[in-house]
């Protein structure tokens, strides 16, 4: 949780209307990179479908978004009083990583670099930002299948390093940020919250 109060410390709080179309930006252009690697990998079937399956996932989060979008348009007085933090660095941070790897992939790149980029990717806390910006609409179901998706999503990410590289570094990167993002998004169990009270 450290790293969660890091974030706030660096952050600032900004309206959900503020920040709503660059998280659709983002996840239109992490989406546009997945789908380069379906495309690449098309050969092999375990590949193209890992990664179309990632594309496809993004395209939920853009539904979702496109959902909270509405609500604030019909709610504007819940447009302009509702906050999330926001570290404005990450932005910078993941638009330059993905104009970079989308013309690198342009190019071709190897499975491993491919999973390297998507850990980059996967690695940034915007994906922390889509999560506090989909509680807007009031229902804890979307919030609950964006997180189940994105800790299933890595776990697949985290399983197809092992079974396709050698890179034990990678692999361990993968781990970790499969175990970062549980800690950080998923919602407390009962029986945690009885072990670790607040």
């Amino acid at each position: 949780m450290a790293e969660k109060a890091d974030l706030h410390r660096r952050a600032q709080r900004v309206t959900i209307k503020d920040i709503l179309r660059t998280a659709v930006d983002m996840e239109k252009k992490t989406m546009s990179l997945y789908t380069r690697f379906a495309r690449l990998f098309r050969s092999h079937e375990d590949l193209r479908t890992f990664w179309f399956t990632m594309a496809r996932h993004e395209a939920g989060h853009l539904g979702a978004l496109v959902l909270v979008e509405s609500v604030l348009e019909s709610d504007p007085v819940l447009a302009e009083n509702s906050k999330v933090w926001f570290d404005p660095s990450t932005v910078v941070r993941l638009r330059s990583l993905l104009n970079a790897y989308g013309r690198e992939a342009v190019k071709g790149v190897s499975i491993e670099r491919a999973f390297e980029m998507a850990i980059d990717v996967e690695g940034s806390e915007l994906e922390d930002v889509v999560v506090e910006l989909l509680q807007v609409v009031k229902e804890k179901t979307l919030r609950d299948q964006a997180v189940k998706l994105l800790i299933h999503d890595l776990g697949d990410l985290s399983y197809m390093v092992e079974k396709f590289t050698k890179n034990e570094a990678l692999l361990a990167r993968a781990d970790e940020l499969v175990e970062r993002r549980v800690d950080t998004l998923t919602v407390a169990s009962p029986e945690r919250r009885q072990a670790h009270p607040s």
